[in-house]
């Protein structure tokens, strides 16, 4: 087009020639007549630089994208701190017949002898029929201590160490530490989704009571538990809790997670969780087809809304809670609610038996309005 308007533009009337404008540098001239000539030059041309830029820019994902390339981000996390050979042997050693796994993340402070990694341990032993689910649980450590201890304890055990960082002490609510935990544990689980594993994740401070995958919805491609229930599993107007979700591995859930990693860094200043309150509207979803389940809390509690029957919880959450202490005391509590259930259970003589009931929240009613207690200094100890 550009030469054919330049042609134009020069076989006008002979008398404008004087407001014709002065000739060409005459290298200007001979590149000119080089592309004139040879207009295959100019194919050539631009097929190289898109060549270029294609492959400049296939290093870069597109979260909102719905077929970028799921897998490029996982590289550069690969070459970093992620030992992914060691992870895949873990994953290997721990996973289900079908490819699924449970993950929870510790760092020193709840990794420490009658804390909460005990607490955890100690629920799947007297669950009911929850003990065989061990052998399938993997404990990502944040710190060297964590990671020493769990070795000494439990048999799949994977350090996940961050250049830079200790994560050793306990990271108090919404505080730099904590925040950077949070995303830290979001980036590594879209890791194991890239090794083609599906995964229930739980927080420490999740009792297991029952075996939890009759509950889950069969047609879902990630379910997340909730603070606060609605009764309508679909309706993304659910208060959803980070802390307890059952996320299947295929490309619409790799993609997810990206996305979600990746919207931090719009919401600087919130949480995972509410990160994700943010992006469970956004368009992004519904392109990428997945499909999103918020658990009853009839079978997923907590002591924001505490399932009320005990013939059918299958886990309980110390969420709505601050502080360590008060979570260990709290949890320890519900265990021994959960025993003395038990042995009503086995006392028994009628079909319509009770319901049972919690003892709890206590120390974790009110926390959030308590003054943090202060951190302990080194070599003090913590109390259990």
């Amino acid at each position: 087009m550009g030469l054919e308007c330049g042609n134009k533009a020069s076989s006008g009337n002979p008398e404008d020639k004087s407001l014709s404008a002065p000739p060409p540098p005459p290298e200007l001239s001979l590149y000119h007549q080089m592309f004139k000539r040879t207009p295959k030059m100019v194919i050539i041309f631009a097929m190289v630089a898109l060549s270029c830029l294609v492959l400049y820019h296939s290093s870069f994902t597109f979260p909102f994208s719905r077929n970028y390339n799921s897998f490029a981000f996982g590289t550069r996390l690969a070459s970093s701190d992620i030992n992914l050979n060691e992870l895949k042997i873990i994953l290997k050693k721990a996973t289900m017949s079908n490819n699924t796994v449970i993950i929870t993340t510790l760092n020193d402070a709840w990794a420490e002898p009658n804390s909460m990694f005990d607490l955890l341990l100690e629920s799947f032993r007297i669950g009911n029929q929850t003990k065989r689910f061990l052998k399938h649980l993997v404990v990502v450590t944040l710190d060297q201590k964590a990671y020493t201890r769990c070795l000494k304890i439990h048999p799949h055990c994977y350090n996940l160490r961050t250049n830079g960082m200790d994560f050793s002490e306990e990271a108090y609510f919404m505080a730099p530490d904590y925040l950077k935990m949070m995303w830290r544990r979001i980036d590594f689980l879209r890791s194991v989704l890239d090794l083609g594993y599906s995964f229930v994740f739980t927080d420490a401070d999740i009792m297991w009571f029952r075996d939890p995958f009759p509950q889950f919805h069969k047609d879902a491609d990630f379910q997340i538990a909730c603070d606060y229930f609605n009764g309508n599993p679909s309706d993304l107007q659910n208060l959803p809790n980070g802390g307890f979700n059952y996320v299947k591995s295929n490309n619409k859930t790799i993609q997810f997670y990206k996305f979600w990693y990746n919207s931090r860094l719009t919401f600087p200043s919130l949480h995972d969780q509410d990160v994700f309150n943010k992006i469970k509207f956004s368009p992004f979803i519904t392109n990428v087809g997945l499909q999103i389940r918020f658990l009853d809390t009839g079978y997923f509690g907590g002591f924001c809304q505490p399932s009320k029957d005990l013939n059918k919880v299958c886990t309980m959450h110390a969420n709505c809670c601050v502080g360590l202490e008060n979570k260990v005391h709290d949890l320890g509590i519900m265990l021994g609610d959960w025993r003395n259930y038990q042995k009503s259970r086995v006392n028994q003589t009628s079909t319509q038996g009770s319901t049972g009931s919690w003892t709890v929240p206590q120390l974790c009613r009110g926390s959030f309005h308590r003054p943090r207690a202060p951190k302990k200094k080194e070599g003090q100890g913590r109390k259990s």
